[in-house]
Order: C-alpha cells, then sequence, then structure tokens
C-alpha cells in the first residue's frame, strides 16, 4: 500500500533539485464515500478539512463532519444507504452510534476488519488522486485544496473509475 512514485528528470550526473516555498505549516484531509447501487451511476461524495497550523483549530474530522457526510449522501441519494467504514477512532464515537442508532429505519452501518483497506473501494479513490498529485508541487496550502478538488471532481464525474474501485477490491454487488 506505498503510495505511487514519481518521477523526474536531469541532465545525467546532476541531482533535480525541487525548491518549495512557505512553511510547512498545514494540511489537507479528505473524507470520501462511494456509492453503488445496480443499475445506477456510481457516486462519489467527499469533504475536505484544511488545517491551518492555527491555534485551537482541528486538525483533522470531527464526528460531526462523518455525520453530516452520511446525511449528505442520504438526501442526494433519496434512499436507504448501508454504510461500510473501516475502524477509524472517530467512526466508532458514542455520538456516531448514538445518530446510528436514531437513524436506523435508513442507515445500517458494517465496519470493516481492523485492517483491510483491499476491501474498501474509496481506497481506490485515493489511489487515483494520489497518482495525479506525483510530481506535484503546490505553491501553498490554498493551491493544493484547488488541484485536489479539480482533481476529485474530475474522479466524480468518471462512474467507469469509481467502478473499477470495486472490481478491485473483488467485490460484487447483487440485486435482490
Amino acid at each position: 500500500m506505498r503510495p505511487p512514485k514519481g518521477r523526474t528528470w536531469a541532465p545525467r550526473g546532476q541531482t533535480p533539485v525541487m525548491r518549495v516555498r512557505g512553511s510547512n505549516r498545514g494540511r489537507v484531509s479528505v473524507a470520501g464515500v462511494v456509492c453503488f447501487k445496480p443499475g445506477a451511476r456510481t457516486h462519489l461524495f467527499y469533504r475536505l478539512h484544511v488545517w491551518r497550523g492555527r491555534k485551537g483549530e482541528r486538525k483533522s474530522f470531527a464526528w460531526r463532519d462523518y455525520r453530516d457526510l452520511i446525511v449528505l449522501a442520504h438526501h442526494q441519494l433519496g434512499a436507504p444507504i448501508v454504510w461500510v467504514w473501516d475502524n477509524l477512532n472517530v467512526h466508532l464515537t458514542g455520538e456516531l452510534a448514538d445518530f446510528i442508532a436514531e437513524n436506523k429505519e435508513w442507515l445500517r452501518v458494517f465496519q470493516l476488519p481492523s485492517y483491510a483497506p483491499d476491501l474498501n473501494p474509496t481506497e481506490g479513490v485515493w489511489s487515483l488522486l494520489k497518482r495525479s498529485l506525483e510530481n506535484f508541487a503546490a505553491a501553498n496550502l490554498d493551491h493544493l485544496v484547488r488541484v485536489m478538488k479539480r482533481k476529485l471532481k474530475k474522479i466524480q464525474y468518471r462512474p467507469h473509475l469509481l467502478d473499477g474501485c470495486l472490481v478491485e477490491t473483488g467485490l460484487i454487488i447483487e440485486p435482490p
């Protein structure tokens, strides 16, 4: 599960040097879900969280952010949802468990085994995103966010790529 390596070139015998401006403060986190339904177009919903290194600012997604992503997917799809996710500690919080219990008429949640990225189609999306960002040096954090949104939108509107992420897991969806 190593990220893809980027390649570059330089005259023979000279090591390529890439100069990057700015400090090493801030990061961008992405949460996403790939939605499959037999006979329908595959959907990708995602949210970005930017941490700029300010005091008191949250570094990563909170349980409310994941809840909002679930609600967004439910409203966009207009159907009950079977949600499958990994064992990230935020996914296992009591608040999310209460939310799931309150909405059991349209939401069903299954946990993947402890370490099973090969069963998660969303990991394929992250691989596509990382591959498209290799050899990319952002000028600043806002530039990185813009490029990531553009790359995710390209993936989002190519359902055959998303279907390939499901095929890669070896899982199949059979209609009832």
